[in-house]
């Protein structure tokens, strides 16, 4: 059998979601849960890998297993298994054709920032703090040059290990919501830190020390160097894996990266 799962997970505990020998990741505590429900060794395959304290509200991973289980077993067995910051959300049986990487036509990103000039004391590590006040309409213009196919070269981490550059991005926008500033990406895929990079250029366009058409100029240049410095880890949420309709995958709402806030 084939099991997709829907997962949610805070990201600050751990080195990303990838499993890694020298430090816990979301992968080594869902494989080792699982396997503990299935009573066999599980496998995981993830939509997006996520970094060292990303967070998850959508992620899609699923494994092949011999176990037969009810959905229940799936999800509140393996919950009980999983420390507080890790949940499986909901459990479904798919046909050996489907694959959360490769099936994923899409991701969706949020950042979000806290724009106030003191830091919340019960959202530290969830979001990223910025004191200085940010103009999110300038933001939302500038991002609007990321739009379409493009070599994204300038927003590229050093050690990122795609073979190119090339992404489209689909939708793109910045809205505030109170005291938070709300930034929505959505792409084909993305590369190493690609958001957290887009996103350290936009505060900078946000604070006025950077024209409108900073963005625009960046991508033009296919230079990392000439770009803001990468925007922290806790701010950012892997939000939905998007499929082909037809295939029946379960979407997190928008909405819920703001649920506890």
């Amino acid at each position: 059998m084939r099991i997709a799962l829907g997962i949610e997970y805070q990201g600050g505990a751990y080195c990303g979601y990838q499993r890694q020998k020298h430090c816990p990741s979301v992968q080594e505590n869902l494989e080792n849960a699982l396997s503990s429900i299935a009573a066999e060794g599980v496998e995981l395959h993830c939509a997006g890998r996520t970094d060292t304290g990303v967070h998850a509200i959508g992620q899609v991973v699923h494994f092949e297993t011999r176990s037969e289980r009810p959905e229940k077993a799936w999800v509140q067995g393996t919950n009980t298994q999983l420390p507080a910051d890790i949940r499986v959300v909901w459990a479904k049986p798919m046909g050996e054709d489907f694959h959360a990487r490769f099936s994923a036509v899409a991701r969706q990103y949020r950042y979000v920032i806290f724009n106030r000039r003191v830091h919340s004391a019960v959202l530290a590590g969830r979001v990223t703090h910025e004191p200085y006040e940010l103009d999110e309409s300038r933001m939302h213009q500038a991002a609007q040059a990321l739009l379409g196919e493009q070599d994204f070269s300038s927003f590229r981490a050093a050690a990122c290990q795609a073979s190119h550059a090339m992404r489209e991005v689909q939708r793109v926008s910045v809205k505030r919501c109170g005291d938070f500033i709300l930034i929505d990406i959505q792409a084909n895929a993305f590369l190493h830190h690609m958001v957290r990079n887009i996103v350290g250029s936009l505060i900078e366009v946000g604070k006025g020390h950077q024209p409108i058409q900073w963005l625009a100029d960046l991508l033009a240049l296919q230079d990392r160097t000439q770009a803001a410095p990468t925007a922290p880890a806790e701010g950012l949420y892997f939000v939905n894996a998007i499929y082909p309709e037809g295939l029946g995958v379960p979407q997190a709402p928008l909405d819920q990266v703001l649920w506890q806030m």
